[in-house]
């Protein structure tokens, strides 16, 4: 897979939208409806887990990523790429 970006990188992106980890050099970083998961140790990051916590508030917050980010969101369980345009 192609890297989204490297650790620093996608943190710095995802801190402007009030989602980091709770410590330093965690996984998991925390934002308003939503956890990222980063996997352990690899950097550059080329895929990350997000899970939607509270869907009043997360939707927003997922469609902000994708719209300054551009990344590709896949759902899981479907296989299908979420459009949020």
């Amino acid at each position: 897979m192609t890297p989204i970006g490297t650790r620093r990188e996608i943190l710095g992106i995802l801190r402007v939208l009030n989602t980091a980890p709770q410590a330093s050099g965690e996984d998991v970083l925390y934002g308003p409806g939503i956890e990222v998961e980063l996997p352990p140790g690899l950097d550059p990051v080329t895929q990350m887990l997000l899970k939607l916590t509270d869907e009043d508030v997360g939707w927003d917050v997922i469609r902000a990523i994708a719209h300054r980010t551009h990344w590709r969101l896949l759902d899981p369980l479907s296989g299908r790429e979420l459009r949020l345009s």
